[in-house]
């Protein structure tokens, strides 16, 4: 029998074909330059092909531009559009080699999308349309979370019926976000259109929500108002106490207990110790590991997201797209641990896990029933970039240290009796690191001494001191934090999450490292707020995914739910085109707001606005704002805020900015790195080089000196006879050089 595996992309292809392989190096032919790979096993033949990501989208069947609108379709991805024209020849290539087959597996990614990937391209390769049903008893299901050929060969061994169920939740979850963001984004565009502007604006279904948590946290941020506030300290025995009390928001009440101390008797009230267990860190799923990432390496949880797929892709590490912090013995742990012992780099952890027998993990409460947690496969890695190596490094450790022993620390804490007023103090002690020295240096456990008090004993005080600062309004959401708030939210899925942050930044709607809304942002989350709070509030979306979910279950049609989905909208264009002027005039306001602000200075090509802009992996960059027409752009450094001077360099003309960096002081420059004011740039600075000559220059009066005071020759060197015969001084100084 002839057999099509479907495999998500071209380099799972090529595993796949190469663990069906005895020599590991299977039959690779090509169609229109796209290869695919022929292999025998037990008498079938096996044709292995590759997609490209979705070869399929979905548009609406009508060319109408009005909304709302509910006719859609699947249609290939390159004649909807262009960038996808690519797909074409992948999908020309396998319907080539369909025509030769009588079995077909999905053998994509083992998720909702993975299914939606292999099995539209089954329903059009079986009966040449892909929005008909799966018709054919010979549809199969690969599930592996490894690409290892042990697993690959297990999953092709046990391959399942169709997974309809999966499809059917993917279906679902792919109509109603387009109708959803197309009929919402339509309604927006319409509405600004009123004020005579024309801007593409989008608001999906997760994206509304997720828009509104940045939004209100902005207006706390503005709306907050700072109060001064007080801390008294006491130092004793070189260790700094604090007054129970805490922040104190009255200065009079403040320097009281500050004067009634320093006249006060000081006695050692309590001395508690107690020990404490640290449980080792469970293994990742995808949204700890983009936290992580985040912390330690400042990756965008994106670009963690891709660098794990790749790793997985390269059979080194399992399936990052888990929601799981489980490790099934099934997946023969002592054996991946051994495999890891054989890499010098985790040697010593994986003996020592060996040879005490520690091979049962500490797991986290996080399921999912597609993927255990992401673990590494003791494949050997090669060639990897300097990033790989960053999270393969951490997804290694993570994995090992969650089989080591509880951590132990001593915590003592001391509290100081000042005539009635309270200090308190805390030390702590790592008695036994365990698991976090199997962790490291992604945990740090540091000690925090403690002198040794004895209860009812009188100590010095060596300070007493007060600390006057203010009230801090909450802090900003980062990629990550905001990625695992939506997760605990329960908004949107494991692999859309950091894609819905993305458009909020492509659409302009936020900006920075600390997410910062900005006014064109906060103009299209009020107007939705006051005139259709529904599209930007969480109740319908959780509804919606948790129907998708039933999907999934079997216990509700997805018809239904996309009945539902259409009901919901038709009511929220009602709401929406009742208030259009309104929310037109709210969005105009705001989006000349936000333009001003952005607004760094004039291009000096073109004359256009000068923009801070962000790449598709969220590296900020400026451009003019009449791009395409303009290619002017300039670099700047990352993860800092920039600002406008209004001030233009009298040597290139373009803008000075003021650069923010957290930790460092702030400065100035103009935007061209060629500019000749950047000429000394990385060189010492002009206080550096007096210091240098003044050290010369003391040198040269001490030899000048010593020269002085010495006795004089009584006989010159004679001069050399030939000047020729000497080796020229810019020689020498250029071999210096």
């Amino acid at each position: 029998m002839n057999k099509l595996i479907i495999a998500e992309k071209p380099s799972v292809a090529l595993t796949i074909a190469m663990a069906f392989s005895e020599s590991g190096y299977p039959a690779r032919k090509t169609v229109n330059g796209v290869p695919y790979y022929e292999v025998a096993s037990d008498g079938d033949t096996l044709y292995i092909v590759a997609a490209a990501g979705h070869l399929f989208t979905i548009r609406q069947k009508e060319g109408a531009s009005g909304f709302p609108v509910f006719s859609i379709e699947w249609v290939p991805s390159y004649k909807q559009n262009p960038s996808s024209y690519f797909t074409k020849k992948y999908l020309d290539t396998i319907e080539v080699i369909a025509k030769k087959c009588t079995a077909f597996i999905n053998a994509c990614d083992y998720d909702i999308e993975g299914t939606v990937i292999g099995t539209n391209i089954i329903k059009f390769v079986t009966s040449g349309n892909v929005n008909s049903s799966v018709s054919n008893s010979n549809v199969k299901r690969m599930r592996f979370s490894t690409t290892t050929r042990p697993d690959i060969l297990e999953a092709y061994k046990n391959v399942t019926e169709f997974d309809l169920n999966n499809f059917s939740a993917g279906e679902a979850r792919h109509s109603l976000d387009w109708m959803w963001g197309i009929n919402m984004s339509r309604a927006l565009m319409h509405a600004l259109l009123t004020t005579g502007i024309k801007k593409i604006i989008s608001i999906g279904r997760v994206q509304g929500p997720t828009l509104a948590i940045v939004a209100e946290r902005e207006n706390e941020i503005k709306n907050f108002v700072s109060k001064p506030l007080w801390q008294i300290f006491l130092k004793a025995k070189g260790t700094e106490f604090s007054n129970t009390k805490g922040s104190i928001f009255d200065k009079e009440v403040a320097e009281k207990i500050l004067g009634a101390t320093k006249q006060a008797e000081i006695v050692v009230e309590k001395v508690d110790k107690k020990e404490n267990l640290i449980r080792p860190y469970p293994p990742f799923d995808l949204t700890s590991l983009q936290i992580e990432a985040s912390k330690v390496f400042k990756l965008d949880p994106s670009r963690t997201l891709q660098i794990a797929q790749s790793l997985y892709e390269k059979a080194y590490t399992s399936y990052p797209r888990t929601s799981s912090q489980k490790l099934p013995y099934t997946l023969n742990l002592p054996k991946i641990i051994s495999e890891l012992a054989k890499n010098e780099k985790y040697r010593k952890t994986a003996e020592y896990l060996t040879n005490a027998r520690m091979f049962r993990p500490n797991e986290g409460a996080k399921t999912d029933e597609a993927h255990p947690a992401i673990f590494p496969t003791g494949v050997m890695p090669k060639g990897l970039s300097a990033e790989e190596e960053n999270v393969y490094d951490l997804i290694v450790k993570r994995f090992l240290s969650c089989f080591g022993n509880y951590a132990k620390s001593e915590l003592t804490t001391v509290v100081l009796d000042a005539d009635g007023e309270k200090y308190a103090a805390q030390g702590k002690l790592y008695k036994e690191k365990a698991w976090i020295d199997l962790y490291a240096p992604y945990f740090r456990a540091e000690d925090v001494e403690m002198p040794v008090f004895e209860v009812a004993e009188k100590v010095k005080a060596e300070k007493i001191s007060s600390k006057e600062s203010q009230t801090k309004p909450p802090s900003r959401y980062s990629k990550a934090s905001l990625i695992a708030l939506l997760e605990r939210k329960e908004l949107g899925t494991k692999a859309t999450r950091a894609e819905v942050i993305e458009t909020l930044f492509k659409r302009g709607y936020v900006k920075g490292a600390f997410i910062e809304v900005t006014d064109y942002g906060l103009s299209v989350y009020n107007a939705l707020h006051s005139y259709c709070p529904d599209i930007v509030e969480e109740d319908l979306t959780k509804q919606l995914d948790s129907d998708m979910e039933k999907i999934m279950k079997g216990t509700i049609a997805e018809s239904d739910v996309i009945n539902e989905g259409k009901e919901i909208i038709q009511k929220l264009i009602a709401k929406f085109k009742a208030n259009e002027k309104q929310i037109g005039t709210a969005l105009s306001k705001g989006l000349e707001e936000s333009e001003m602000a952005d607004v760094l200075g004039k291009c000096p090509t073109d004359g256009g606005n000068l923009v801070v802009k962000r790449s598709k992996i969220g590296k900020q960059f400026v451009s003019c704002a009449n791009w395409p027409n303009c290619s002017t752009t300039y670099p700047l450094p990352q993860y800092a805020k920039i600002v406008p001077t209004k001030k233009v360099c009298e040597k290139c003309h373009t803008p000075f900015v003021k650069v923010f960096r957290k930790g460092k002081r702030p400065f100035e420059m103009d935007l061209d790195p060629n500019c000749v004011t950047k000429a000394d740039w990385g060189k010492p600075k002009p206080a550096e080089e007096k210091e240098v000559v003044a050290i010369k220059t003391a040198a040269q009066v001490k030899s000048e000196k010593t020269v002085a005071e010495a006795p004089k020759a009584k006989k010159p060197r004679a001069p050399r006879k030939s000047a020729a015969k000497e080796k020229p001084k810019t020689s020498k100084a250029k071999k210096t050089k």
